[in-house]
C-alpha cells in the first residue's frame, strides 16, 4: 500500500444549506392553529360545512387521517429548528456525511433528519501545568505557558481529531518542551538568546510552533506566553548562589573601573596644579590608599599627618 493510500483525508469547512427559522416558525404556528381549530370544530359537532371542512371530508375517518398528517408535518417542522448563538457554529451532517457548517446566528432550520452539532468559535484561554524541561545546557527548569486559542475550521476540529480540546492541551505541553530545550535558561554574558532574557522572541517562536501543531485540528493561536519560568528545585539553590557570585563579581568590576578612573583624575589634577610633587614611591602609596578608600565596603578611618611630608 502506498503512502498516498495511508494519508489522512482532511475535512475542510464549507457553508451548509439552511434557512431562517422565523419563516418556518410562522408556518408551524399557522399549521398548529389550523389543527387545533379543526379538532375543536369536529369535537363540537363535526360541522362539515365549516371552511376547510372539505379537506377532511367532514367525517371522522377523514378527520383522523388529515389530523395525523398535520401532526406528522408539525413534528417534522419542529425537529428542524436549532439556535446559534453569536460566535457559535453548527455542523450539519446527513447519515454520517458532513454537509457543511452554518455560522449564521439566530433561529435556523434544516431538514429534521440532518444532524446538527454545535461548536464554539470563541477565544479560549488555557494555562498549562508546570512541567520540567531540560534547557539547551541540560539544566532542569520548570515551565508553564498561557495560550489564547480558537477554532477557525469547525469541520477539522470535530472530524479530524478525536477531542480537539484535549488535543490542544497535549500539543501545548509538547510545544513548551520543544521551545524549552531549544534555548538556555540564562546567559550572564548576554551573548545568546535565552528563555529568561528574550521573552518576546521566545514567545513568538512558541506561537509559531503551536500554530503549526494545531492546524491539523483547524485551530489557531492568537496569543501565548510563559506564566512560569524557573530553575527546578534540585538546582535552584546552586544556581542562585552562582547568580549572586556573578553579580558580586560584576559589581566589583564596575567599582574597580570607577576607582581607577578617579585615581587617575586625582593624580592628573594634582600634577596639573602643582599641588604636590610625588616621587614614584609616594605616588604608589597614594594610589594604594585611594584604591582602599574607594573600593572598601566599610567606611575608612583617616589618619591625619601632623608632621612633615615624610613623617
Amino acid at each position: 500500500m502506498s503512502d498516498t493510500d495511508n494519508a489522512m483525508t482532511f475535512t475542510r469547512e464549507r457553508p451548509a444549506w439552511s434557512i431562517g427559522g422565523n419563516l418556518m416558525l410562522l408556518l408551524f404556528a399557522v399549521l398548529l392553529a389550523v389543527t387545533i381549530w379543526r379538532t375543536v370544530a369536529i369535537a363540537a359537532g363535526g360541522a362539515a360545512d365549516l371552511p376547510l371542512g372539505y379537506l377532511d371530508g367532514g367525517d371522522t375517518t377523514g378527520f383522523m387521517v388529515i389530523t395525523a398528517l398535520r401532526v406528522l408535518l408539525l413534528a417534522l417542522i419542529a425537529g428542524g429548528f436549532y439556535m446559534i448563538q453569536p460566535n457559535q457554529a453548527a455542523t450539519i451532517t446527513l447519515f454520517g456525511s458532513y454537509r457543511g457548517t452554518d455560522r449564521n446566528p439566530g433561529l435556523r432550520w434544516v431538514w429534521p433528519w440532518m444532524g446538527k452539532t454545535k461548536i464554539s468559535v470563541r477565544a479560549n484561554n488555557l494555562i498549562s501545568e508546570r512541567i520540567k524541561v531540560n534547557d539547551l545546557r541540560g539544566n532542569p527548569i520548570e515551565m508553564a505557558a498561557q495560550v489564547v486559542w480558537r477554532v477557525v475550521d469547525t469541520a477539522q476540529a470535530l472530524y479530524d481529531v478525536d477531542d480537539y480540546k484535549s488535543f490542544v492541551a497535549v500539543q501545548v505541553e509538547a510545544a513548551v518542551r520543544t521551545i524549552g530545550s531549544r534555548y538556555p535558561y540564562d546567559d550572564f554574558t548576554h551573548a545568546e538568546v535565552t528563555l529568561r532574557g528574550n521573552h518576546d522572541q521566545v514567545g513568538g517562536e512558541l506561537r509559531t510552533e503551536l500554530i503549526e501543531r494545531l492546524k491539523l485540528a483547524g485551530i489557531t493561536v492568537d496569543e501565548c506566553g510563559f506564566t512560569h519560568l524557573a530553575y527546578a528545585q534540585e538546582i535552584a539553590g546552586a544556581m542562585l548562589r552562582r547568580q549572586q557570585a556573578e553579580a558580586v563579581v560584576a559589581a566589583r568590576k564596575t567599582l574597580v573601573e570607577g576607582a581607577v578612573g578617579m585615581v587617575e583624575m586625582a593624580l592628573a589634577s594634582l600634577s596639573a596644579k602643582n599641588v604636590v610633587e610625588l616621587d614614584d614611591e609616594r605616588r604608589a602609596a597614594m594610589v594604594s590608599n585611594l584604591m582602599v578608600v574607594l573600593c572598601s565596603e566599610r567606611d575608612t578611618q583617616p589618619v591625619v599627618n601632623a608632621g612633615t611630608l615624610y613623617q
